[in-house]
């Protein structure tokens, strides 16, 4: 028996080929992105890049998937060792910022892109060159008591709160852990069967909305 014996025996083989074979770069690897990519590798996703700028800071721990030991640590390749030590999968790991200059470099080859950054800008470069490249772009997002799964053809980049960090707005473990469970089904149904599901979801009267089915 192996690692994805039991989401196998609920997939297909070959779905699960299909997923192995898959590129997936994934932009932001905080809250929303190291759930994403820990999620996905345990599903047996290998095929996969990570990107993010940031270290592992104490108060990531109670959001994000890295501990104590890691503080200090660059996120993108404390994500890849985890990776590696819960699957085997070697994924890859860059250390920098997204910008105009890297980013066909960083999503050259993609099946498919999945950005769980925490500020527009980011966000706006991601959504223009998949729209201008037409890339399969999926978008994670939270605020408050709400997320958002969103394909680029109906994502909406939002504006950053004046005078607000991203680690300065009310944060809910369980509203990330819906929104990375169905940020992983919407990609794993794209790969599989070509669908595109947009979902929203929120915390506080526990509701999920399928909002576009393309």
């Amino acid at each position: 028996m192996s690692i994805t014996t039991h989401e196998t025996l609920f997939r297909g083989r070959e779905a699960m080929e299909t997923l192995e074979m898959a590129r997936i770069v994934i932009c932001g690897v905080g809250a929303l992105g190291s759930q994403l990519t820990d999620n996905l590798a345990r599903h047996g996703a290998k095929n996969i890049l990570v990107v993010d700028k940031d270290r592992v800071e104490e108060h990531n721990i109670g959001t994000q998937v890295f501990d104590r030991g890691e503080i200090g640590a660059w996120k993108a390749d404390s994500v890849a060792a985890r990776v590696f030590r819960a699957t085997g999968a070697e994924i890859e790991a860059v250390s920098k910022e997204l910008s105009p200059s890297n980013i066909a470099k960083l999503t050259r080859g993609a099946d498919v892109i999945v950005d769980c950054f925490d500020n527009s800008a980011s966000r706006a470069l991601l959504w223009q060159w998949s729209h201008d490249k037409s890339l399969p772009c999926l978008h994670l997002g939270v605020n408050t008591d709400y997320g958002e799964v969103k394909w680029n053809e109906h994502y909406q980049v939002p504006a950053d709160v004046a005078g607000v960090g991203a680690c300065d707005y009310p944060l809910a473990r369980n509203l990330l852990l819906f929104i990375v469970a169905l940020g992983s089904e919407s990609l794993l149904r794209f790969l599989w069967r070509g669908e595109k599901r947009d979902f929203s979801f929120t915390l506080e009267d526990f509701s999920i909305n399928l909002e576009n089915n393309h």
